[in-house]
């Protein structure tokens, strides 16, 4: 169940990090010669930077560099680790920007780091409030623009910070974090306007994506993901559900140029049993297409309707030219919290369903009707209220939020898939009260458990988007797989996220396992790949926490019965190959 530390918790609990080489602690000095990022860099960034979520605007997680290939990443090292000093999921990209690196952390921190030498240059640390309850006590990482960094923060403000020093430029409130408000994404800058979008769904808030003045913080925008009244979808929802109706956009949304659109994932409904909130319940557990300029809705495609499972669709999906039944389609593909892997057409004025398939086994769909694209549910594993209900996969879905990738080379997507994974509970109508927990069930009436004779549970997972097959699987035995994966032209699949700590390389064509590395904690972050004087790094926070040690304790450790020991505490580390 998602529950967290306090901050006094955190403070009590110390943090102790390992590294096998020393932490760095010099200060480099002052940032010199920093380059500012434009609207055109942005969109066409070069091949040794990674300033962006998923380094590109089309959220594929690929990077052109080759350096490090499938023959010799065996010789794969560490050259410099860095201790955040903190513990709690580490789920931020390190970005990259001509040799400077900027690491976002839990408990609202920034640093500031010379990428070649793991040096020092500054350290932001927010002073957030004392009576904070964070329900994902995490952050996605910063946007980059001109000379200034957005971070999007748990107590629901975005601040800007002057890249150079670390010193706050504007600080500006978005929602109230006394309402269950809170933020972790990575915010989306396009055109100088900082878009982000808001957690909480689980306390019953009203979603949002909005945008803000990068110079001054001023709001320029703000759509709600749930429609009021006189707003087309309005009347997908009954009498006054749609206050109260979650629908959260935590996740970063990506965004075409071409047609000056961004694609925006949106969560779950709120409370979870769906005969609580009748209807299709728009824009809920679906991905919206908004104008940048003005944050209109264009069109949208609902993933799955009225969700009673807890399955937000909040990762957006990549942007990827596909080859598909003779013809080209530009496409959105969306391996979904819901276990069907999505491949839809985006066009200026819609979105059409393409094709979909289960990649986990899943009970819930009978099928997806072949005109709508909308699945047709199994009553029978459909959470109701009074009456325990189980269906598989779990809450936590086929996949969760860790982002798939894909890869120009090869034309495959991978994705870091949960197999074997059952969930159920009883739906119970409990009172809305303002800052609480608001899900339609007890919380210790959330049951996990394991398919009978299971023999895995995470799966790698290397998918054609353009037949629908499967091309290879890697299972991990012991383990859920809980965090991104990073796609390389040198024909490699990086990957953390087991309970074992290790930071792992395959092979992109066969999914052969080629190197793995022991690291301080588990890892949920993800991969990135950058260039400095002639070399290519692999970097990845590692900092095990959040839903992925809620897993373990829940699911793994206690139903399952295998132990792991996940440690916590956050380390920077950062390969490159032998020389």
């Amino acid at each position: 169940m998602k529950m967290s530390m306090t901050r006094k918790q955190w403070y009590l609990s110390g943090f102790v990090a390992f590294t096998c080489l020393a932490a760095t602690a010099a200060i480099a000095g002052p940032i010199e010669n920093y380059a500012p990022v434009t609207q055109q860099r942005l969109e066409n960034p070069e091949p040794g930077n990674w300033m962006l979520y998923r380094r590109t605007y089309d959220g594929q997680g690929y990077s052109p560099l080759d350096q490090i290939t499938a023959d010799n990443v065996k010789n794969l090292t560490p050259v410099w680790t860095f201790a955040t000093g903190v513990v709690e999921g580490h789920e931020a990209p390190p970005i990259v920007n001509n040799g400077v690196m900027f690491v976002a952390t839990p408990m609202g921190q920034v640093i500031a780091i010379n990428a070649k030498t793991g040096d020092e240059y500054w350290r932001y640390k927010r002073q957030l409030p004392d009576d904070l309850f964070q329900l994902h006590p995490t952050s996605r990482g910063v946007g980059l623009w001109e000379d200034k960094l957005y971070l999007a923060t748990t107590d629901d403000h975005v601040v800007a910070l002057d890249a150079k020093t670390g010193k706050v430029v504007w600080d500006t409130k978005v929602q109230d974090y006394k309402k269950g408000q809170y933020m972790t994404l990575m915010p989306l800058i396009v055109d100088g306007k900082v878009i982000v979008g808001g957690s909480g769904g689980e306390f019953g808030v009203r979603g949002y994506v909005a945008a803000y003045d990068a110079k001054d913080g001023k709001e320029l925008w703000r759509t709600y993901t749930i429609p009021g009244e006189g707003e087309p979808g309005h009347d997908t929802w009954q009498g006054d559900d749609w206050k109260n109706g979650g629908g959260s956009a935590w996740m970063t949304g990506n965004y075409d140029k071409d047609t000056k659109t961004v694609y925006w994932g949106v969560g779950n409904a709120a409370p979870w049993p769906g005969e609580m909130h009748p209807g299709d319940n728009l824009y809920t557990s679906s991905v919206l297409a908004l104008d940048p300029n003005n944050g209109k809705i264009k069109t949208y495609h609902q993933y799955h309707q009225n969700d009673s499972w807890d399955w937000d669709e909040v990762e957006a999906p990549m942007l990827i030219d596909l080859q598909r039944d003779g013809r080209n389609i530009k496409s959105l593909v969306h391996p979904g919290r819901d276990a069907i892997f999505w491949v839809l057409e985006r066009t200026p004025t819609k979105i059409n369903y393409v094709a979909g398939w289960p990649f986990v086994a899943t009970d819930v769909w009978k099928g997806i009707d072949a005109e709508s694209g909308k699945p047709i549910v199994d009553p029978d594993h459909k959470p109701v209220v009074g009456k325990r209900v189980e269906f598989c996969p779990s809450l936590w879905g086929g996949k969760d939020w860790p982002s798939a990738a894909y890869s120009q080379k090869t034309g495959l997507v991978y994705v870091p898939a949960n197999e074997n994974f059952c969930g159920g509970f009883t739906g119970e109508k409990v009172p809305l009260k303002p800052g609480e927990l608001w899900l339609g069930t007890k919380p210790e009436d959330i049951g996990l458990k394991a398919k009978p004779g299971a023999d895995h549970f995470g799966e790698l997972q290397a998918w054609d988007p353009a037949t629908g097959k499967k091309v290879w699987q890697h299972n991990f035995p012991k383990s859920q797989l809980f965090g991104s994966v990073t796609a390389t032209a040198g024909d490699l699949i990086f990957a953390g996220g087991t309970n074992d700590r290790n930071f792992r390389a395959f092979n992109a064509k066969t999914g052969e396992l080629l190197w793995e590395q022991k690291t301080n904690s588990g890892i949920m972050g993800m991969p990135v790949s950058y260039e400095i004087d002639g070399t290519q790094y692999i970097a990845i926070q590692s900092g095990w926490g959040v839903d992925a040690q809620r897993i373990q304790d829940a699911l793994v450790t206690n139903n399952i019965g295998i132990e792991a020991n996940v440690p916590q505490g956050g380390v920077v580390w950062v390969f490159a190959l032998k020389k």
